[in-house]
């Protein structure tokens, strides 16, 4: 929902807010805008904040080296109290992504935290893991191809500053191919129409949320979620800033379709009861036809007219009445599976190494 005074911000409202005053900052290189209501939330966290920047790799060896300066030039253009601390997580690479981690953290060791996972988990669980070794007290997930512009970073810190706890950035735009396009359009259509109505259009892949989110993401410890849309399914109000997703330069994406499929799978079970909601109006739908056909065959037969022959018709509703049957029980094996999977209580992940930022000196 549109505001006057937001700009092309979007602010969802989940309960009744209290605006506030105006407030702005300059930077370097970034004019903030005014938000259009937040939240009452404690000011002295706010007064000297560290800002936890989490970064999930997987197979990024090629873009640290671009990623890692980028965020650390992207500090000038925030207010001088704010400290960083950037929390790289490898999700089990193969390629040389974590010797590159090891050679960005070396050239920056008070800031940077690197967090190795045994194994590939998908990249929500690396950010849940992210998550759990920050430290700051406001959080931001960021791609390390930087197909997401580091910029938008400080208006999202302006917001939270004003007092809201989740700050989003939609992907208004993509550079990228009409097929890559039209997924995704597709996948977030789906999701607002019948999971999540509340998300923006355009997905996103930039959050920036409080400390107290983050405690609520990692205390559920979800598996086969989308850890994005967790933090919307929270309830807070947030501010949803529009922006355009720019091609990937360097390397190639991981990101493949069944990837993909398994997102939407894992997000549509997770969020909604549309499915076992649509095996129900299905089953009446399809019960309320042989019903009517059953009717029409007795009226046939009490008036003598011929009944109707045919193998291919019998042939034909077996088939489809045995795939419907199909779909519904890997539906809700889908769900019995998820069940079975949250209560054997394995971890999200394994973390093989961790090695915090160095802390030098007292205060």
């Amino acid at each position: 929902m549109d505001l006057s005074g937001c700009g092309k911000s979007t602010l969802l409202l989940r309960k009744p807010l209290t605006l506030p005053r105006q407030v702005r900052f300059d930077s370097a290189s970034l004019r903030a805008g005014p938000v259009c209501g937040a939240v009452s939330t404690s000011a002295v966290s706010r007064l000297m904040p560290k800002l936890s920047v989490i970064v999930p790799c997987y197979y990024n060896e090629l873009n640290i080296p671009i990623t890692g300066p980028e965020l650390i030039a992207n500090e000038q253009n925030f207010p001088p109290e704010v400290t960083f601390e950037y929390v790289l997580v490898d999700d089990g690479s193969r390629d040389g992504t974590w010797a590159a981690l090891q050679t960005f953290q070396q050239a920056h060791p008070e800031r940077v935290t690197l967090v190795k996972l045994a194994g590939n988990v998908g990249s929500y669980n690396a950010i849940v893991a992210g998550m759990a070794a920050a430290t700051g007290e406001c959080m931001a997930v960021i791609t390390a191809d930087l197909q997401d512009p580091p910029e938008l970073l400080v208006q999202m810190y302006t917001y939270w500053q004003q007092g809201l706890k989740l700050v989003l950035a939609n992907r208004a735009d993509r550079e990228e191919g009409f097929g890559q396009q039209l997924v995704a359009n597709t996948f977030h259509w789906l999701m607002r129409r019948i999971a999540l109505p509340g998300i923006p259009s355009g997905g996103f892949d930039m959050v920036f949320f409080d400390r107290q989110l983050r405690d609520e993401v990692v205390r559920m410890q979800e598996r086969n979620g989308n850890v994005f849309y967790l933090l919307v399914w929270l309830g807070y109000p947030y501010v949803s800033i529009p922006y355009r997703r720019r091609r990937r330069q360097v390397g190639q994406s991981r990101w493949t379709l069944s990837k993909k499929v398994k997102l939407f799978v894992d997000s549509l079970l997770s969020f909604s009861f549309f499915p076992v909601r649509a095996i129900s109006v299905l089953g009446l739908l399809l019960g309320g036809i042989a019903t009517l056909y059953g009717v029409f065959l007795l009226i046939l037969r009490l008036s003598g007219a011929p009944e109707p022959e045919g193998w291919t018709t019998l042939m034909l509703v077996v088939l489809f009445v045995s795939a419907f049957q199909m779909i519904a029980l890997g539906v809700i094996g889908e769900y019995v599976w998820r069940g079975l999977d949250a209560a054997r209580r394995r971890p999200m992940y394994v973390v093989e190494e961790q090695r915090p930022a160095v802390v030098r000196g007292g205060s």
